[in-house]
């Protein structure tokens, strides 16, 4: 059975949409999935399925996270070649880059023409850089006043994304690929 992993959005981020490791396990078994395993409390989910649609396990995981916690679970999921090459790619692509970096990780891939509107943004020591289904946004040490975010990214380029700092996608691409 292929494995996956699944990046839920906005979750545990204050005193809203908790959603804590155990019940996140608990929830993604009801909805039919095998040995799942998570990772720090940012909504990582490692999965083994016998859907071969990336799209129809996450469309399967937020209609069980929604019914769970009451509320919306955007859910992006990546097999673990997909998770391989956005790590990949995120090591090219932040080379030498003294900043904070971080990856929106995409739920589709984008069109070319969204793809130029969304790169065309880079400017002012933040370049923003799509591949596959990551975007890659390195941008300065204040990453909480970079004009790029996950916002602008899911904005421009018209996807659900959520974004990860770029040593969480090398530590999940290492552990669970």
């Amino acid at each position: 059975m292929p494995t996956c992993v699944a990046f839920l959005r906005a979750i545990n981020l204050g005193a809203t949409r908790k959603f804590p490791k155990d019940d996140l396990r608990r929830v993604t078994e009801e909805a039919g999935f095998d040995d799942v395993a998570t990772y720090i409390n940012t909504g990582n989910v490692r999965l083994t399925t016998r859907m071969r649609s990336t799209d129809k396990v996450a469309t399967t995981l937020e209609y069980a996270y929604a019914a769970d916690r009451g509320f919306a679970v955007p859910t992006v999921v990546l097999t673990l070649p997909e998770l391989a090459q956005v790590a990949a790619d995120a090591e090219e692509i932040g080379a030498g880059h003294e900043g904070t970096r971080y990856v929106s990780l995409l739920r589709t891939e984008p069109t070319p023409e969204a793809v130029a509107a969304l790169e065309a943004l880079s400017g002012d020591g933040e370049t923003v850089a799509v591949r596959g289904r990551g975007a890659h946004l390195l941008v300065g040490d204040q990453a909480h006043t970079a004009r790029l975010s996950n916002a602008t990214v899911e904005k421009r380029l018209g996807v659900v994304a959520t974004n990860r700092n770029v040593n969480v996608v090398r530590t999940l691409a290492q552990r669970w690929g």
